[in-house]
């Protein structure tokens, strides 16, 4: 890991996580520190204030008990244990005369006489004196007793800022220790949370550097954005190897059957030039322009899979009624049924509407009939029926064919792929693909099922239409 770390810290995207992450935890330590301090420093005024409060009031009991000496003796026994330091202590009689005083020499620095007095009896002011030099002050409580005497008591706040002095120092030792623990743990949880990024990023370096396709990005161990995303890539890239390696095999297939046409245009061209015969021409050029119209039909089906499939097929939707659009497909296959006495039954629910570009969906039916209709043999039946269910228009199509093998079975949908028992029969092998292409390009399904001997069925899903 350590020798990956330099790469986290040059990295820009990770260097800007680290320090928002420092930034963030150095913030959040800052606020709770100096929330702690602000309250630390509220807590220790009002403790020195009950003190100071407690102890005025045991000095009011002892002046009331036994005067001036009896204050004195209170103070000289120290019985305020609990009142660690000095004091600050001064009676005033009635008319404002020193009865009673006490304070340190190292205090003889403040100005008493800015010290507010209080009039009423049971009257008690505070006041704080500061000598100007921003060093410790004098908090004072003064309070007027019952016969008119001014009671005052004080202590000075060096203790307490002292305390608070030392207490900040440990705070700022703490905020150094908690800033290079926030970028260690930042650059740490940067490059643990990366990973999968530069991981992704490899394997994308790698594709673009080699031009191959089955490098994957590691599958990571949770189940959080980043792994999803890889995941997706991977996804991804296997549907790009599908893609290539069906259009590898496509072109291999278009390569093998334009062989054969072109070799019958050749072949043709080339007797109809040695014969010399006109009649023989001219019949040797209507079989070169029906295999030219092969060809140009393959290739245009083959344009139009590859635009389904990718989303670029220019789709004129609009509701269209299922019934009307079967009994349209029927029609056109009618005649041919008729000559091979094939009987073709259909059953469609009335209501059906489908959004679907209505050209599109007939070559569908086309197809899939086309199919039913060459393959059922002669006195056989195909059957056609739609109808509703989980909010989607199911379309069957049903033959008493051959059926398919089960081993051709999922092979069906590929391009110009072609059955054993489908190569004697003219075609091109790519209905089914150009079914699928473009049912699925209307955001719906189409399935499968056969039983050799007894016939296939061909199942088609489509949304219903919100529009009757």
């Amino acid at each position: 890991m350590s020798s990956r770390w330099p790469d986290a810290l040059r990295d820009a995207l990770g260097l800007r996580l680290a320090l928002w992450y420092a930034a963030i935890f150095v913030a959040s330590a800052l606020a709770l520190v100096v929330l702690t301090y602000v309250l630390l420093s509220a807590s220790l005024r009002r403790y020195d204030r009950d003190t100071i409060e407690t102890t005025l009031v045991q000095y009011a009991r002892a002046y009331m008990i036994g005067g001036a000496p009896g204050l004195a003796r209170e103070l000289r026994e120290g019985n305020l244990a609990a009142t660690p330091g000095p004091l600050f202590v001064r009676l005033l009689g009635p008319g404002e005369e020193l009865t009673f005083f006490s304070m340190p020499q190292q205090w003889r620095r403040f100005d008493l006489s800015q010290l507010d007095t209080p009039r009423l009896s049971g009257e008690q002011t505070w006041a704080t004196l500061d000598t100007g030099d921003g060093g410790d002050e004098l908090e004072v409580a003064s309070v007027r007793l019952a016969d008119g005497t001014l009671l005052q008591v004080g202590r000075s706040t060096d203790r307490r800022k002292e305390l608070l002095a030392r207490f900040r120092l440990v705070l700022l030792v703490d905020l150094a220790v908690v800033l290079v623990i926030a970028l260690a743990g930042g650059v740490a949880v940067t490059w643990s949370g990366l990973q999968p990024v530069r991981a992704l990023r490899d394997t994308v370096r790698g594709i673009v550097q080699t031009g191959r396709t089955d490098a994957r990005v590691p599958p990571a161990s949770g189940g959080d954005t980043l792994g999803e995303l890889g995941n997706l890539v991977n996804a991804m890239l296997d549907r790009i190897d599908r893609v290539v390696a069906g259009m590898r095999g496509a072109l291999d297939n278009v390569a093998h059957d334009l062989r054969t046409p072109l070799t019958r245009l050749r072949g043709i061209a080339e007797e109809a030039l040695t014969s010399g015969d006109p009649v023989r021409q001219r019949a040797a050029l209507a079989e070169c322009v029906e295999e030219a119209d092969r060809v140009n039909a393959m290739l245009h089906t083959l344009m139009d899979i590859s635009e389904a499939e990718t989303g670029t097929m220019a789709l004129t939707r609009e509701p269209v009624p299922l019934s009307a659009l079967v009994q349209q497909t029927v029609d056109l296959y009618e005649d041919a049924a008729e000559d091979r006495a094939i009987v073709i039954e259909t059953e469609v629910d009335e209501g059906l509407v489908v959004p679907v570009d209505r050209t599109r969906m007939r070559q569908v039916l086309a197809n899939l009939l086309d199919n039913a209709v060459k393959y059922t043999p002669e006195g056989g039946r195909v059957r056609i029926r739609a109808r509703a269910h989980d909010g989607r228009a199911v379309l069957t199509v049903e033959d008493t064919g051959p059926g398919i093998p089960p081993d051709e079975l999922p092979r069906v949908w590929e391009r110009l792929y072609r059955g054993d028992r489908s190569r004697s029969t003219r075609g091109l092998g790519l209905g089914l693909s150009l079914v699928k292409a473009i049912v699925e390009a209307h955001g719906g399904s189409v399935d499968v099922s056969s039983v050799p001997g007894t016939g296939s069925r061909f199942e088609i899903r489509l949304p219903l239409s919100t529009i009757a």
